[in-house]
């Protein structure tokens, strides 16, 4: 077996012995985390920020180091 099909059991075992009640709380941890550690393809990062760029949502660059404590 290998280390991946380890792991995978390992996150089969921790699902089934999730109450029912829980099960849609957990899906969308799930969800929320493989879309936070996959990358957007690159024209879908373009079209992202395009669109934010267009409808001003963003931030004045005198403002974006603002909090930062760079030494």
């Amino acid at each position: 077996m290998t280390s991946n099909n380890v792991v995978l059991d390992a996150v089969m075992q921790e699902i089934e012995q999730t109450p029912p009640e829980y099960l849609p709380n957990l899906l969308q941890i799930v969800r929320l985390f493989r879309e936070s550690v996959t990358l957007k393809s690159a024209e879908e990062s373009f079209r992202q920020g395009w669109h934010e760029a267009m409808t001003g949502q963003t931030i004045p660059l005198a403002e974006l180091w603002d909090g930062i404590d760079a030494k």
